[in-house]
C-alpha cells in the first residue's frame, strides 16, 4: 500500500547541455554589458569635455561683457566730461537773462 513515488531519472547528458547553453547566454549578456560600459564611459569623457570647453567659453563671454560694460561707463563720464567742458568754455551773453 505504501509505495515510494516513482522517480524520474535526472539525463545528465540533456542537464550538461543545458547548463552550458545557459552559462554561453550568461557570458553573452556580460560581454554585452561590458561593451555598453565601455561605451557609456566614452560618451560620459566626451561629454565632461563638452561641458569643460563650453565652461571656457562662457568665461570667455563673461569677460568680454565686463569689459563692455566698463567701456561703456567710460564713455558715459568722457561724455559728461566733455558737456561739462562745454559748458565751461561757452561764453555767456551778457545781454541774456540768466533764466
Amino acid at each position: 500500500m505504501w509505495h515510494k513515488p516513482h522517480r524520474r531519472r535526472a539525463d545528465i547528458a540533456a542537464s550538461w547541455q543545458h547548463a552550458k547553453t545557459q552559462f554561453a547566454a550568461v557570458v553573452a549578456e556580460r560581454d554585452q554589458l561590458k561593451h555598453e560600459l565601455a561605451q557609456t564611459q566614452q560618451e560620459l569623457a566626451s561629454a565632461r569635455q563638452s561641458v569643460h570647453d563650453l565652461r571656457g567659453v562662457i568665461d570667455e563671454m563673461l569677460a568680454t561683457r565686463r569689459a563692455c560694460e566698463m567701456a561703456e561707463a567710460e564713455l558715459v563720464r568722457l561724455y559728461r566730461e566733455r558737456d561739462i567742458a562745454r559748458a565751461r568754455a561757452a561764453e555767456r551773453d551778457p545781454a541774456l537773462p540768466l533764466n
